[in-house]
């Protein structure tokens, strides 16, 4: 197992420089730094001078090398708008992007396990097939879509949810402020929440379904059917528990992936995390702010898709005897 540590470990320093790498080098496709430093106010030569200065001057790599350099001491530059470290600047909006994430995945949890094994077990009720259904136009239909109609709905036509915001909040730790444990900010995070969960909830249920169908199917099954076990305990102990292996890994991807995906949904519902931070921050030409999101999220991914391949291991003795058999 610490082989299979190393290994994944390694692989994630490789992935990371290489977001930083390409991340680095859309700076020069974005806009000139020193007009949103400086606009029209310095003449040529003194905006020569500060490039100068800055060493955008510099060979590429000697730029990035200084880069890599501060960034690996937690330095990704300051933001042209906020005037602050652009790190810190995500830092502040992390909680509310990774409150909208946490909801969304406690929805597509409660929602897909017991939908995508009511479908497998019972695949052809007429409740089934609208599930199955439902999930082909959830898969289809765009997340802006989605957050339109349900601001429609349950705000503008019955008023039950407030339809932009994060409501308020309450200071946890530090500056860490949550509103999870208000009435009014769980009231704002239910329809983002929703909205966010649409995009995955459909894979989840089809994936569940048909991962449960095949154990279904599986010699220990039809073993444990003539031992005359109890249908619950089938279905919910010796198939459930074998259907969810492939679930978790596809589920840490898809976890880390619904933070870049976040963008739409904060936008939609102005929810102040770094999705909507981002897009306002292209929209200023604020690279050090876009750069430090691309290395924020591609870290986020990465250290979530290290953590399933771990937890899949220990659950998995398979994926254990691979590391060890490699190491």
């Amino acid at each position: 197992m610490i082989a299979f540590f190393i290994k994944r470990f390694f692989q994630a320093i490789v992935v990371m420089f290489v977001i930083s790498l390409i991340s680095f080098s859309i700076q020069e496709n974005l806009g000139d730094p020193l007009r949103e430093l400086v606009g029209q106010r310095v003449t040529e030569e003194q905006r020569q001078a500060l490039r100068e200065e800055m060493g955008l001057n510099d060979p590429f790599l000697i730029q990035y090398a200084r880069f890599a350099k501060k960034a690996i001491q937690g330095d990704l530059g300051n933001s042209y708008f906020f005037k602050e470290p652009a790190l810190e600047v995500i830092l502040k909006k992390l909680p509310a992007t990774l409150e909208l994430v946490f909801g969304a995945t406690l929805i597509i949890v409660l929602f897909s396990v017991p939908a995508g094994v009511y479908a497998a077990i019972r695949h052809k009720s007429w409740l089934s097939r609208a599930i199955m259904g439902l999930s082909t136009i959830g898969i289809s239909v765009p997340v802006f879509l989605t957050a339109i109609g349900l601001i429609y709905v349950f705000s503008i036509e019955l008023g039950w949810m407030p339809s932009y915001g994060r409501g308020e909040t309450t200071s946890v730790v530090g500056s860490w402020e949550t509103g999870l444990l208000t009435a009014d900010g769980l009231m704002h995070l239910i329809l983002p929440s929703f909205t966010l969960a649409s995009i995955m909830l459909p894979l989840f249920i089809r994936l569940i379904r048909s991962e449960m169908m095949e154990v279904l199917q599986s010699e220990y099954v039809k073993f444990a059917w003539a031992k005359g076990i109890s249908p619950w305990r089938i279905y919910f102990v010796h198939a459930l528990k074998n259907t969810m292996l492939p679930v978790i890994t596809v589920g840490g991807v898809q976890i880390g992936t619904m933070v870049a995906y976040t963008i739409l949904t904060e936008t939609v519902f102005q929810w102040p995390g770094m999705g909507f931070l981002f897009l306002e921050a292209v929209n200023r030409v604020d690279t050090p702010l876009i750069v430090a999101y691309l290395i924020v999220v591609g870290g986020i991914f990465v250290v979530t898709n290290t953590v399933v391949d771990l937890i899949y291991g220990l659950v998995n003795p398979t994926v254990k005897l691979a590391g060890n058999a490699h190491g």
